[in-house]
């Protein structure tokens, strides 16, 4: 699943498991891609027609995550500690100008990919990405 439809499932609250996913068509998919999912309005939409699309191609009911009302890739003043540990241990510090400057999307992304548990081996390709490597 992209990185920027795990970022729209975590802003909206859903989880889509992988057969899920595999079921959409590329139109699905696109539309997903396409889909704002900023605004309360936006956001409410989103889990509305994912909730509808896997319903759709599946015959099962999405469940539903909690959303952190204030998750940490929307602070761009504090790099998290897990970001910082395996920014150091494939590269160096990543400084709290460098977070700011990264978009919602690319300090979700770092996040994502620094959690333990996660394959982090795009770790360091994202820096490189993003201009931190």
């Amino acid at each position: 699943i992209p990185m920027q439809i795990r970022f729209k499932l975590d802003t909206c609250g859903v989880k889509l498991k992988l057969h899920q996913w595999n079921q959409f068509n590329q139109s699905d998919r696109a539309m997903l891609l396409d889909l704002p999912c900023e605004t309360e309005t936006e956001i409410h939409t989103y889990h509305d027609r994912l909730h509808q699309l896997v319903l759709e191609r599946t015959g099962e009911t999405a469940s539903d995550l909690s959303v952190d009302a204030a998750p940490p890739w929307l602070n761009d003043a504090v790099v998290p500690a897990s970001v910082q540990a395996k920014a150091q241990e494939v590269h160096g510090e990543i400084t709290p100008q460098q977070w700011s400057q990264l978009t919602a999307l690319q300090r979700f992304a770092l996040l994502k990919l620094s959690l333990s548990g996660h394959e982090n081996k795009n770790f360091l390709p994202a820096l490189k990405e993003f201009g931190l490597a």
